[in-house]
């Protein structure tokens, strides 16, 4: 029996040992899948860009030299109207126009309570129709959207409307044509209002003249100036004044220097309303001092005493007119 054991265990050991000796089975591959090509998606077709349409609006927005005059049109809600089909002719202030106006003009037609009286300054800038610069010079008046004709002249071949010059011409836009004017069109009843006020009283709001505000009043020259007149007045600004040799006005400024001080101001003063249109056309004009200056226009530029330029025009009072220069005038000694 123990013998019997011991074969069957040997035979079980030896089972193992070939089991453990065979080759392992090769697994199955399995069949080749050919892979599902992948779909290229179409391309996306690029927008085209959307191209501006240059109506008066986006041309005035474009050029920057009507900053004052965009924010103006948007204050009183004429954007849509301007951007219509039209067409309309605009006669379009240049910032500087703008600013030409009393100190706070602008600002006060900008509040809301003001909305109609800006609306109706706007509208007198604008015709109905495209009135090319070829046209414009044969008419003697327009009619303009607010209802209120603006007059035309031709003068030394320079083209004015009311008193303001028009200074480029024919900027053709997609509903119209817009005129370059250098002064701001008030109509009829907006300059009513401003001929109220009298050289001293707008040298005194505009904010450019505070020291020849204070000399008009040290020389006691403000009584003059109020008066019925009408005088022509070329006003240095302040920093013309600051130009001098340093101490010269502080000097003037006193007592003892009155009279030097007095015939200084008188020599920038003509008697008579003197609008830019006539002064280009003077060669000299006789000062309330009684010595006269002369004038010369030189690249379109109107100076005084050959160096002195008149930078600002036809600011108007209602005794006379101010023209504004970039240098004081010395009378000859």
């Amino acid at each position: 029996m123990k013998r019997f054991t011991v074969f069957s265990m040997l035979l079980t050991i030896t089972a193992l040992v070939l089991a453990a000796c065979s080759p392992a089975a090769t697994p199955t591959e399995a069949p080749m899948v050919e892979p599902e090509p992948t779909a290229i998606p179409e391309p996306t077709a690029t927008p085209e860009p959307e191209v501006m349409e240059m109506d008066i609006v986006n041309t005035a927005v474009a050029d920057g030299r009507f900053t004052t005059l965009v924010a103006a049109i948007t204050a009183a809600e004429l954007v849509d109207t301007l951007k219509g089909e039209g067409p309309f002719t605009v006669f379009a202030p240049t910032d500087d126009a703008f600013a030409a106006l009393p100190e706070g003009t602008v600002e006060s037609l900008l509040l809301p309570e003001n909305k109609q009286a800006l609306t109706d300054i706007l509208l007198y800038h604008a015709v109905s129709g495209k009135v090319m610069a070829a046209d414009v010079v044969n008419l003697e008046s327009a009619a303009t959207v607010l209802g209120k004709d603006v007059a035309i002249k031709v003068d030394g071949g320079k083209v004015y409307i009311n008193d303001a010059e028009v200074i480029i011409t024919d900027i053709e836009t997609s509903n119209g044509v817009i005129h370059v004017i250098d002064s701001v069109l008030l109509p009829p009843s907006e300059e009513d209002a401003m001929m109220d006020k009298t050289i001293v009283d707008i040298a005194v709001e505009d904010g450019r003249f505070n020291t020849l505000v204070a000399a008009v009043t040290a020389a006691e020259l403000v009584d003059t100036l109020n008066g019925e007149g009408p005088f022509t007045v070329f006003a240095p600004t302040d920093d013309a004044f600051a130009a001098l040799p340093e101490g010269t006005v502080e000097n003037l400024l006193l007592p003892e220097n009155k009279q030097a001080l007095t015939d200084i101001l008188l020599y920038h003063v003509v008697s008579g309303k003197v609008m830019a249109a006539d002064v280009v056309g003077l060669t000299s004009a006789p000062t309330v001092l009684g010595t006269d200056i002369t004038i010369t226009v030189k690249d379109g530029n109107v100076y005084l005493n050959d160096t002195i330029q008149v930078i600002i025009t036809d600011i108007e009072a209602s005794n006379g007119v101010i023209h504004v220069i970039d240098a004081v005038l010395l009378p000859p000694q």
